[in-house]
């Protein structure tokens, strides 16, 4: 099925990378998360290790970084990485 607005195609399109200069490098990142069994969000910190991996999201391009062996992430977090949008990413 194609999308009948070829513009909103290249808006909402993903285009993966990967940064050798971020790659392996300490991070914190915190974002939002749902707060189970409501419609609220809280603050989520994780700090981990920069695989050096990203995507970017639309145009302009929003740009998400994959922070993997995380030493801190919330309780009950289920992965073992997580995206983080650039803007809330802190280098160590």
């Amino acid at each position: 099925m194609s999308d009948p607005d070829p513009a909103a195609s290249s808006r909402h399109a993903s285009r993966p990378g990967f940064d050798a200069s971020r790659a392996g490098r300490r991070a914190e990142c915190d974002g939002g998360g749902g707060v189970p069994g409501t419609r609220f969000a809280g603050r989520e910190e994780f700090a981990g290790t920069l695989t050096g991996d990203y995507v970017d999201h639309g145009d302009p391009p929003w740009r998400w970084y994959l922070l993997a062996e995380l030493e801190r992430k919330p309780e009950g977090y289920p992965g073992d990485a997580v995206w983080c949008e650039s803007g809330s990413l802190f280098l160590s």
